[in-house]
């Protein structure tokens, strides 16, 4: 069983489909703790990690094999939870990360929530070091489409989201990253010729092939 930390309840649907469409059988256990992430984004993600790691305690003990942390604020504090709760933790962006480093040096990193922005750039960086290649990151914060996404009108947060997207051309990125996964339906929506990478496929397929083989 794979068990999902979520700080939304937006993301149980995305990923159950995601699972019956990719990994048919795969069973998934939901944790959904929205305040987690009101008391990273006003004190900071190290403020949660003692609460984080109960979280992953408890997932553990319900008979999780692997988590999987789908909030890209608290991703690196779950990851470094990962010796206390006895399993592998994993982020849902770390592929997407990887990924966009594969693809050229200059990654632009969109996201919604300023409190994500770091541990993304950080991400980024650690995935570039580990694959021996330079990197540079450029980043912006779209306050409106988290405002929109707050308000439960996940449509036009998409759109805010493309529209951004869509004003960076190849001159200025090789890669643009949608830092959470709440911004996945605006991949869909995108007409720059830049690729555009989203984190739940990407995540949950690295999350069941590791869950699968524990």
């Amino acid at each position: 069983m794979l068990a999902l930390l979520h700080t939304s309840p937006v993301h149980v649907p995305v990923f159950d489909a995601l699972r019956d469409q990719d990994h048919p059988g795969l069973e998934l256990r939901h944790v959904v703790l929205p305040r987690l992430l009101d008391r990273a984004r006003r004190d900071g993600a190290a403020a949660v990690a003692d609460d984080v790691r109960t979280a992953l305690r408890q997932a553990v003990a319900d008979g999780a094999r692997a988590v999987l942390c789908t909030c890209s604020t608290l991703g690196g504090v779950a990851e470094a939870g990962a010796d206390d709760a006895g399993v592998p933790v994993l982020r849902v962006d770390r592929p997407t990360a990887a990924a966009a480093v594969a693809l050229g040096p200059r990654v632009a990193v969109l996201a919604t929530l300023e409190s994500t922005l770091g541990p993304t750039v950080t991400l980024v960086e650690e995935e570039a070091a580990r694959a021996g290649r330079p990197v540079e990151v450029r980043t912006r914060v779209l306050g409106d489409a988290w405002r929109a996404f707050e308000a439960g009108d996940t449509e036009r947060c998409a759109r805010l989201v493309a529209n951004a997207a869509d004003a960076i051309g190849t001159a200025d990125a090789d890669a643009i990253v949608l830092a959470q996964a709440s911004m996945a339906p605006a991949e869909r929506l995108t007409t720059t010729s830049v690729p555009v990478l989203s984190s739940p496929r990407r995540g949950l397929e690295a999350g069941a092939r590791v869950a699968l083989r524990q």
